[in-house]
């Protein structure tokens, strides 16, 4: 396979045409256009479906984009970092992180790493949604208990758990008495929690009577007195040793588990490798606890 007209490929799938292409890179429209049609043939595919204003990708040629893309600029990487003489990392990190994590944690952990690797030009997106990391170009992702995905590799770095809290001033439920409670979001409708504490298992009837989307915002409203909540233990550590907050119990659910995502291939960039040991040093074991420490 021709490497060159594979890498005019990728150029043209990534700026979506050939004359977009040809813009961003000063080359000549005919010759991009040229060598892919070269790659078709060798190939016996049709990579693109040509329109009269579109230009889109058929299914053989997004799986063959998606496969060789990161090839192509792991070359592109090995071949700097030779010519420079070393592996150090350099160059376009972007990485998606969820919104609580970014909120609390993300600011000082970007500031450690871009001290640490001046070369490197960190972006930052704050999101929960799902997102496609080959499509949208990011080289890192962070989530929350991700669903499993074949395409990705990756490892856990925090792990948590939730906690229910509430004011001093509120004074815990008995028998079947509904107790006020600060939701996450419209989506949490269950009208009891199940709790653990030291004497075993228990529910608690709830009253919604504040529903926001962001913990850290719940959190806010709890230490105001509104109502109790279920919070992480490292979001609430701190309030929790100050006394500030009172812990009724645990939440009896899976625990929460902070995973940095990549696409699956041998070989890392020395951006994304470097990141991940800037997650290791930062939270060595993974514990709550180091999240709590790493807040304050």
């Amino acid at each position: 396979m021709d490497l060159l007209a594979l890498a005019d490929f990728n150029l043209v799938a990534r700026h979506g045409g050939f004359g977009r292409a040809a813009r961003a890179t000063g080359r000549p429209k005919a010759t991009l256009s040229r060598r892919v049609s070269d790659l078709e043939s060798s190939l016996d595919l049709r990579l693109f479906e040509r329109g009269t204003r579109a230009l889109k990708l058929t299914e053989e040629g997004r799986a063959l984009y998606e496969r060789t893309g990161m090839l192509l600029a792991e070359l592109d990487e090995t071949a700097a970092a030779i010519a420079s003489g070393g592996d150090r990392p350099r160059g376009r990190l972007r990485i998606s992180a969820p919104l609580l994590f970014s909120q609390t944690a993300m600011g000082k952990l970007a500031a450690i790493f871009a001290l640490k690797h001046p070369e490197v030009r960190l972006e930052v997106t704050t999101e929960d949604r799902a997102v496609d990391m080959i499509e949208e170009g990011y080289d890192l992702v962070i989530r929350v208990n991700p669903d499993p995905d074949e395409s990705l590799v990756g490892r856990i770095f925090l792990r948590d758990r939730l906690v229910i809290v509430a004011s001093p001033n509120l004074r815990r439920p008995s028998g079947d008495r509904a107790v006020p409670v600060v939701a996450r979001g419209v989506s949490d409708l269950a009208p009891f929690w199940d709790v653990m504490t030291p004497g075993g298992s228990a529910t608690i009837a709830v009253d919604p009577v504040l529903r926001l989307s962001s913990l850290t915002m719940v959190r806010d409203a709890v230490r105001a007195g509104v109502g109790a909540a279920r919070l992480p233990v490292s979001l609430a550590s701190y309030d929790l040793a100050a006394g500030k907050l009172v812990h009724w119990g645990d939440v009896d659910g899976p625990e929460i588990t902070l995973w940095a995502l990549y696409p699956s291939r041998r070989l890392l960039s020395a951006r994304v490798s470097a990141f991940l040991d800037c997650l290791k040093d930062a939270f060595p074991s993974g514990a709550p606890e180091e999240l709590a420490a790493f807040l304050d």
